[in-house]
């Protein structure tokens, strides 16, 4: 199961320099699309196969909302990273670790442990030597645009726990009630181009969409689906931990990106910063029933 949810990571932190590759021939409102028209597909034959359970009003409502932050952290990433290196895009957007508790400490009135905030500036520190290459720089409009997703991010993690909190819904009715969300709103916002792509992919860019559409949306719902249903929720968080470290190591070894002296810093401590954050919201979250009773 670790080896699973390790591949998922893989999978995720290669996602990066896959969507950057297809945002250098098209745009990123057709990748978007293709990418979700795709996903959706496939989620509806899985429910069609394994689920057909129906949804309710109140979950399709729900969905439908989850959908509209989900699909603007997308937009968010891709013209981020279409702005930026993969390198610096898996990295940066691993900030919602970090984020996430002040999100959720603002929806849910809940405390955050102060190791979360010395997570948070070990972070930061991390992301202002990332994007600074040789010398400290005014980031790029891109790292800017993937800092912005990583908060949507929070954003949307903290909508999916307050709107799911104590209701019946179903996983894979909300995931794709989401997905079809996402897929119509890429493809409305370019229905030509998304044509024209259709028409003139190659066969290199179409296994880039259907790699981002199977292996790094289908696949990694699934797996992460029943690795949670099989142990702790922060064990598999724990091993996604690990996204950021395969996003840098693929960015730099396949990608043939690079990273200078202060680059390889702020990648260090930006993993470090996000790990240390993790764990200590991981030990706050266990310790609260027991402080509780």
């Amino acid at each position: 199961m670790d080896l699973f949810l390790l591949l998922v990571a893989i999978v995720w932190g290669s996602s990066y320099l896959a969507a950057k590759t297809l945002t250098d021939t098209v745009g990123v409102s057709v990748i978007l699309s293709l990418r979700f028209l795709i996903t959706t597909a496939a989620l509806a034959l899985i429910w069609l196969i394994w689920n057909r359970r129906r949804s309710g009003p109140r979950e399709i409502v729900v969905g439908v909302i989850l959908g509209l932050t989900q699909a603007a952290v997308l937009i968010l990433e891709t013209h981020g990273i279409a702005g930026t290196s993969a390198t610096n895009a898996g990295l940066i957007i691993s900030l919602v670790i970090v984020f996430t508790p002040f999100t959720e400490s603002a929806a849910f009135r809940v405390r955050v442990p102060r190791t979360v905030f010395a997570a948070g500036v070990i972070a930061v520190t991390g992301v202002c030597l990332l994007v600074s290459g040789d010398g400290f720089a005014t980031p790029t409009l891109g790292d800017m645009l993937v800092l912005a997703a990583a908060f949507v991010r929070a954003i949307h993690v903290t909508a999916v726990s307050a709107l799911t909190r104590g209701r019946d819904y179903g996983a894979l009715n909300l995931t794709l009630i989401q997905s079809a969300v996402c897929a119509v709103i890429y493809t409305s916002a370019d229905y030509p181009g998304v044509l024209r792509a259709v028409q003139s992919f190659d066969a290199g860019e179409w296994t880039g969409v259907l790699y981002l559409g199977l292996a790094c949306s289908v696949f990694a719902f699934l797996v992460q689906t029943w690795a949670i249903q099989q142990t702790s929720a922060s064990r598999v968080s724990l091993l996604m931990g690990t996204e950021p470290i395969w996003a840098v190591l693929i960015g730099v070894t396949i990608g043939r990106e690079t990273l200078a002296l202060p680059g390889t810093a702020g990648a260090a401590l930006i993993i470090a910063g996000t790990y240390l954050g993790l764990r200590a919201e991981t030990r706050h979250r266990a310790s609260v029933p027991a402080n509780s009773g």
